[in-house]
């Protein structure tokens, strides 16, 4: 099996949006408070266009099979790096993962954050979303800072 990634294009949206649907429906039991659909995380064509981003696509028998992007994003005022990379839209249809997609993917996002002399990256996970989380691990990602709330409308 013959996978290869490139940056994304505008041509690409079509099957990126479908992409961020799937994303978004696999994350709705995580969260009850996402709007009800149509929904968007993202806007991926600013993200395709934008100088400090990079979209990467998986395609395999020239069809999309994955995605993901980093951006430059500010760090908070009280760590050491001024900016790190942040990490989101990681995709990996069905029928693929297992095979090293993502790995391919994160690999092009982190050389581009070397090139882009980021010295850290980030993502955001759901607590439960514990296939994502280890992938993640799997990857070399560590949990850092835990975001909590409560819900006064329960």
């Amino acid at each position: 099996m013959h996978i290869t990634t490139r940056p994304a294009t505008r041509a690409d949206l079509p099957t990126l949006l479908n992409f961020e649907q799937v994303i978004i429906s696999a994350e709705r039991p995580y969260d009850h408070t996402l709007r009800p659909d149509p929904v968007s995380y993202y806007d991926i064509g600013e993200l395709i266009d934008a100088p400090d981003a990079l979209v990467i696509v998986a395609v395999h028998d020239g069809q999309l099979i994955g995605s993901a992007y980093a951006k430059k994003k500010r760090s908070l005022h009280f760590v050491q790096s001024e900016f790190h990379a942040f990490l989101g839209f990681m995709y990996v249809a069905p029928e693929h993962r297992g095979k090293g997609v993502n790995q391919l993917i994160l690999t092009d996002l982190l050389a581009w954050a070397r090139a882009n002399d980021l010295p850290e990256v980030q993502l955001t996970v759901y607590a439960g979303n514990d296939p994502a989380i280890r992938a993640y691990e799997k990857a070399g990602f560590k949990p850092y800072l835990v975001d909590m709330r409560l819900n006064l409308d329960e």
